[in-house]
């Protein structure tokens, strides 16, 4: 059976041209570009509770990276370091060796470097750290969104969580219909591009991992603000689509989470521009709603009427 380092080195130990010193030291170093400051962030996905346990492990490594990454994209950063730290049942060097290459396929397509982690035995835990590099006064800070402001999604939504609902037996698809909402779940894309595009046009922004409702919900706590939300005007795929007369699904869309799709703020005047990027890089930029100086959350139904929700997103403890 393969050892601890055994592991690192047959599968995680990779070039690190960016860092200064990589895996196999008691600490990596880095250099920071002139000017610049460092963003950080930390993820933790546990089996049974962020994904199962028997799917292919290729997509478990993609997501335990790209969920990271997409920290970095709502704050308008660009992705440059992480490291890993991962506890394994058993050294089972198939499921390590899949993991690591969907791992590094993230990885590899947003320029990030490993440069160090650890494993451990234990149940199966997953945590990353990611840092990044932004310019001095350009973050996307959850607290700087303005009433006023147009809302924003990147693209459609409740794709993740209804494919979740069709795996758990809750709501009934297609096979055809699951194939088409799976990638959402398991390969979610991180949209550098945009947080990158966004500087100095949006004001406030975050990626939607518990929900839309429960997400803008931070907006609105750090931004002392309130929101209306138009149902009717939050993408949507082919699949939701045809569901999402069902309250149920339109529940899937407000507040089911994994979607990590950015939600941002950002003045009306920007909105022919903002328009223009979505173009460019081929993204559903859509105009949801709009903040409001009222510090209080209405949600507008299909019908445009008032709609209640029960949960408005995943809260890990409740």
């Amino acid at each position: 059976m393969a050892s601890e380092f055994d592991l690192i080195k047959r599968y995680f130990n990779r070039p690190q041209p960016d860092a200064i010193l990589g895996v196999g030291d008691d600490a990596a170093l880095v250099q920071v570009s002139p000017g610049m400051q460092l963003a950080i962030s930390a993820d933790m996905l546990v089996a049974g509770t962020h994904f199962y346990a028997d799917i292919d492990s290729w997509m478990i490594g993609w997501k335990s990276m790209a969920v990271n990454i997409s920290d970095m994209a709502a704050m308008g950063a660009q992705p440059r370091w992480a490291t890993l730290a991962i506890a394994l049942p058993k050294a089972d060097e198939t499921w390590v060796a899949r993991f690591a290459e969907g791992f590094f396929a993230c990885a590899e397509q947003f320029n990030v470097a490993l440069i160090g982690g650890d494993t451990t035995r234990g149940p199966l835990t997953i945590s990353v750290q990611i840092m990044g590099e932004i310019a001095p006064g350009q973050s996307l800070l959850r607290s700087n969104a303005q009433a006023g402001d147009d809302l924003w999604v990147s693209g459609p939504l409740g794709d993740a969580a209804l494919a979740l609902a069709a795996i758990q037996g809750r709501f009934p698809l297609s096979e055809a219909e699951l194939d088409a909402c799976s990638p959402a779940l398991h390969q979610p894309q991180p949209r550098v591009a945009l947080g990158l595009a966004l500087q100095g046009l949006a004001h406030s922004a975050l990626d939607i991992s518990d929900g839309l409702l429960a997400d803008l919900g931070h907006i609105l706590e750090r931004s002392e603000l309130g929101a209306e939300v138009w149902l009717n005007a939050i993408p949507q795929s082919k699949t939701v689509s045809a569901h999402s007369h069902q309250s149920e699904v339109q529940a899937m869309i407000l507040s089911g989470g994994d979607d990590y799709e950015l939600c941002f703020t950002a003045p009306a005047k920007n909105r022919h521009r903002i328009a223009e990027i979505g173009q460019k890089l081929g993204l559903t930029l859509a105009v949801i709603g709009q903040m409001t100086a009222s510090p209080t959350l209405t949600i507008l139904g299909l019908d445009d009427t008032p709609l209640t929700l029960k949960e408005h997103g995943f809260d890990h403890f409740a």
